[in-house]
């Protein structure tokens, strides 16, 4: 646990040995069907799980532990409030168990939802689950909000409401819902088993996020909106990238080439770029005052730099290989499953070496950005260094538009203008070009998640100011 024991500490921890009758014995995995029903038995709060998650958003909010608890939360400081102590189920449950009627019992700890409930189930199944089904104590809404956390982050880390999830059958559904409301338990059907193919996910959770940002909202004037309202709402952003060689390999390629030049020679003054579009996109978000949020990295490689650096950066990454998809459509159908998933505003491209479709490019028109390494509409394509200097030009540079159907065609946010020297080569040109992108990529963002800069309905920039 980070920053909890420092060196001389230690942790005693107690348990205790029970025993079970074998006819009693669970889960019956030979009798649990499609079809079974879920019933989720409430929770008191955060069973004491995912507090190092839960640190580390009270540490970027603007509440102390001994601040008030959020609005609707409750009258016990926020401390209190997360410090609720976890409900023990055997008291009020073991006469349910007993009963014979329950064929499979999960309590939901450390793993949340996700990974709690497949431990009680037969291999080839899963179970559907719908947020909307069950109350979710508030101060899950506020984790969320205040952290952005995505629909996964929250069904991994915490239970969300459900500290025990039952499978019974569909027909004894009721019985089992009076006998745990017979004993003081809040209960709900929140879902079903359902077959499960190799490889897919165990555990779904419809409508999680959407749940908690209702639960957490009131109605003023006809118009929801969030009883959580110490910070503004930021723009969730995604950026995809393919771990490109311009966007990673060019360090060694101009060490390489400054290496072999005579030193009279040489470039003086480079010092080559470092980092990337990306960790620009990082470093410039994770500022109080940026009004974007990356939420997700998507990368088309496997094990490529920029998942590393989002890994550090504690941003939830996702690898879809693109060989495995028949198509671009098909390709594009899983990247858009992934946005849908963690609720995506805008998309950057940095470094991602992929043609996007046309249904995508739409179904994003206005929301995705790319930077391109030249001055637009100069120098298009894959190659704009070796047409640069092919054209001999002295001034070249950098433009963060929004992305079109036809390639290096959208509408331009922001350009920055770079020299072209002097026997300048790919590599130094680009390392030169770097330098800018990195500087312009996060702000061109920022003015599209303040609003300050928007796609108009004649497919034209629009500007606060403008209007």
């Amino acid at each position: 646990m980070p920053d909890m024991y420092p060196p001389g500490d230690y942790d005693l921890a107690g348990f205790a040995v029970g025993a079970v009758e074998r006819g009693q014995k669970l889960p019956v995995l030979d009798a649990i069907a499609e079809g079974d029903v879920v019933v989720g038995i409430a929770s008191s709060g955060l069973h004491s799980n995912g507090f190092s998650l839960v640190r580390k958003i009270v540490a970027k909010s603007s509440l102390q532990y001994s601040s008030p608890a959020p609005d609707n939360c409750g009258d016990q400081t926020l401390g209190d409030l997360l410090l609720t102590p976890t409900r023990i189920y055997s008291q009020s449950l073991l006469p349910v168990l007993h009963s014979g009627h329950v064929k499979a019992f999960a309590h939901i700890t450390g793993g949340g939802l996700l990974e709690n409930i497949p431990r009680v189930l037969p291999s080839k199944c899963g179970v559907d689950l719908d947020a909307q089904t069950w109350r979710i104590p508030k101060i899950f809404s506020w984790l969320q909000q205040e952290g952005q956390l995505s629909e996964e982050e929250m069904a991994r880390t915490f239970n969300c409401g459900i500290g025990a999830a039952l499978v019974v059958s569909k027909d004894l559904t009721e019985q089992v819902l009076r006998d745990i409301q017979q004993h003081q338990e809040e209960a709900w059907v929140i879902g079903r088993v359902v077959a499960c193919p190799e490889g897919s996910p165990r555990v779904r959770v419809r409508h999680l996020v959407q749940a908690m940002r209702i639960n957490g909202s009131v109605l003023e004037n006809g118009t929801m909106k969030s009883h959580f309202s110490a910070q503004p709402k930021k723009a969730r952003v995604a950026v995809l990238i393919s771990g490109t060689e311009r966007e990673e390999g060019t360090l060694a390629s101009l060490a390489q080439q400054l290496e072999r030049r005579p030193e009279d020679q040489r470039v003086q003054g480079l010092v080559p770029a470092r980092g990337s579009n990306l960790q620009a996109l990082i470093d410039s978000t994770q500022e109080p005052s940026s009004a974007a949020h990356i939420a997700v990295v998507i990368s088309n490689k496997p094990e490529v730099a920029g998942l590393d650096k989002a890994a550090r950066a504690g941003i939830p990454t996702r690898v879809i290989n693109h060989k495995l998809y028949k198509s671009r459509v098909e390709f594009d159908t899983a990247v858009n499953q992934v946005l849908e998933e963690f609720f995506i505003d805008i998309v950057c491209l940095a470094g991602f070496m992929r043609i996007l479709s046309g249904p995508f490019v739409r179904k994003w028109n206005g929301k995705m950005l790319n930077i391109h390494p030249s001055l637009l509409p100069s120098f298009r394509g894959s190659n704009a260094h070796e047409q640069a200097l092919g054209a001999g030009v002295t001034v070249t540079g950098c433009t963060v538009h929004f992305v079109a159907e036809e390639v290096d065609a959208g509408q331009i946010i922001l350009q920055e203008a770079v020299p072209v020297k002097r026997g300048d080569t790919v590599a130094t040109l680009s390392e030169r070009v770097k330098l800018a992108e990195h500087k312009i990529f996060p702000t061109a963002l920022q003015l599209v998640a303040s609003g300050a800069v928007r796609l108009g309905e004649d497919g034209r920039l629009c500007c606060v100011q403008d209007e």
